[in-house]
C-alpha cells in the first residue's frame, strides 16, 4: 500500500466509548469502510465507461468490424 496518511473524524464521545467497549478496533473498521467505498465507485466508475463504450460501439456495422479484423489479420 505505501505510505500513509493521517485521517481524522470527529465522533460523539458515547459512540467512541461504546466502541471501546464492545473492542471494536475503529481504524481497522474505517479503513475497511474507506476501501470498500473506493472499491464500489471505482467498479461503478468502470462500468459507466463500458456503458459509453457499448453505445459507440453499437452504432458500428458487424461488416465493418468483420472488416477491421481481417484488415488486422493481412498485416501480421
Amino acid at each position: 500500500m505505501g505510505r500513509y496518511v493521517t485521517v481524522s473524524a470527529k465522533v460523539p464521545n458515547e459512540l467512541r466509548e461504546k466502541a471501546k467497549k464492545f473492542n471494536i478496533n475503529v481504524n481497522r473498521l474505517i479503513r475497511k469502510a474507506l476501501e470498500d467505498e473506493v472499491r464500489r465507485k471505482e467498479e461503478e466508475e468502470l462500468r459507466k465507461m463500458a456503458n459509453e463504450v457499448s453505445e459507440i460501439l453499437k452504432k458500428i456495422s458487424s461488416e465493418e468490424i468483420t472488416k477491421l479484423i481481417r484488415e488486422t489479420r493481412y498485416e501480421r
